[in-house]
């Protein structure tokens, strides 16, 4: 059976997630802009918080967790995958002349600790040739970790139709995706189920999408953000393949500010059940333009596609596809509040069986607004995972749902 998921709201089946481990430990004042982070969090803390959240998702709708590292593990036993994958983290450091050496002195378990956590030159001089590692300082990465690896929305989405594997805007976190892609087309959990919507095979330099940027409307009906880190003509292309499989019959394309607070769609809106949206309204006002993707005409063989401009702003069209659409803002909180919360992604809350959300308990005032409108809040503790500036939809990848009907 096809890996697919027709909505955002159904109980959730299945899930992938990343626990954070040792590549957060490998943070410092001095490095943590170059990978991509603000602050420096505290990895045990991170740890437990992040255990109080796959114990919310599986007390409360009993979905099977898959961990990132344990499933990577389970390929790597297959030779040609780890050499791939070890190359291609060596040559960020163009270090890939290394790959034979680490692969002679490393076991299976070393290697995926290292592609997730990264590995410096200091934990290997005296395993390697002392000739190889010459030029290299002791603290120099041989392979850069992956800190951002806990926010698995990133990396691909499950949409009607099939899987979207991520382009990755930023070229330090694109290992992140071809990682999780390996691990669905050779895992054989999914290797058998996968269709891909995106990447196109014909294309070597995809334009960029990611995760957090699709959202499923309903069953016939997709959203994809333009934003800082998705592109035009990669909605275009899945729009394509959607739409001439016969998959959905529209997708929008909705244009954000290219700001870190509007990095995704999914910190715009998401959502909670049948009929209820939660959204930050200074977001949703934000939205530059709106453009629709639907069938035009089949001439043969191919399918053709119009894109046309959508006057109405983006709430009437949540309007028109979700029926009987009741919109949660949080502009029914203090706006310095709102600003507050937004900015530590109060808008993107997990939702993980219809009426119910796994939400950071530090955007309380989100949360009370929420269980106004009759939706079931799950806290989580969040002083240390909010530091990645992602919220809990953020660190869940779906891979499974309930069907809609």
């Amino acid at each position: 059976m096809q890996l697919n998921i027709d909505s955002e709201f159904q109980s959730l089946r299945e899930v992938l997630v990343h626990r954070p481990g040792k590549e957060i430990d490998r943070l410092t004042p001095y490095n943590k802009e170059l990978l991509l982070f603000e602050e420096v969090p505290y990895l045990e803390e991170m740890q437990r918080e992040h255990d109080v959240f796959t114990r919310l998702i599986r007390d409360s709708c009993g979905a099977t967790i898959y961990f990132f590292e344990d499933l990577l593990g389970d390929i790597l036993s297959q030779k040609e995958l780890l050499q791939t994958l070890m190359r291609e983290a060596l040559a960020a450091s163009r270090l890939e002349h290394l790959a034979s050496d680490l692969l002679g002195v490393l076991s299976v378990a070393d290697c995926t600790r290292a592609l997730i956590s990264g590995i410096k030159v200091h934990e290997v001089r005296g395993k390697l040739s002392s000739r190889s590692l010459v030029d290299l300082l002791d603290v120099a990465f041989l392979i850069p970790p992956c800190p951002n690896l806990y926010f698995q929305r990133d990396t691909a989405a499950i949409v009607p139709g099939g899987v979207l594997f991520s382009s990755m805007r930023l070229p330090e976190r694109q290992r992140e995706a071809n990682m999780v892609r390996m691990i669905f087309e050779n895992h054989p959990l999914f290797k058998d189920k996968i269709k891909k919507c995106y990447p196109p095979t014909t294309h070597n330099s995809p334009a960029s999408l990611e995760g957090g940027d699709v959202i499923i409307l309903n069953e016939k009906a997709v959203a994809i953000g333009c934003s800082e880190r998705t592109e035009e003509k990669a909605i275009y292309h899945v729009a394509k393949k959607l739409i001439a499989s016969g998959s959905v019959e529209r997708v929008y394309e909705v244009h954000l500010p290219k700001k870190r607070n509007f990095m995704h769609l999914d910190t715009v809106f998401t959502i909670l059940d049948q009929n209820k949206v939660l959204t930050y309204p200074d977001a949703i006002q934000s939205v530059q333009q709106i453009l629709l993707y639907t069938r035009k005409e089949d001439d043969g063989n191919k399918v053709h596609i119009k894109r046309q401009h959508v006057k109405e702003p983006l709430r009437e069209i949540l309007k028109r596809e979700i029926h009987g659409l009741e919109i949660i803002g949080t502009d029914k909180v203090n706006q310095e509040y709102a600003l507050r919360e937004q900015w530590f992604d109060g808008a993107n809350v997990f939702t993980i069986a219809p009426g119910t959300v796994i939400s950071y308990n530090r955007n309380k005032h989100t949360n009370r607004a929420l269980r106004e409108f009759g939706v079931e809040v799950l806290e989580m503790p969040s002083s240390e995972l909010s530091r990645g500036l992602g919220g809990p939809r953020c660190m869940s990848m779906p891979i499974s749902r309930n069907p809609v009907g």
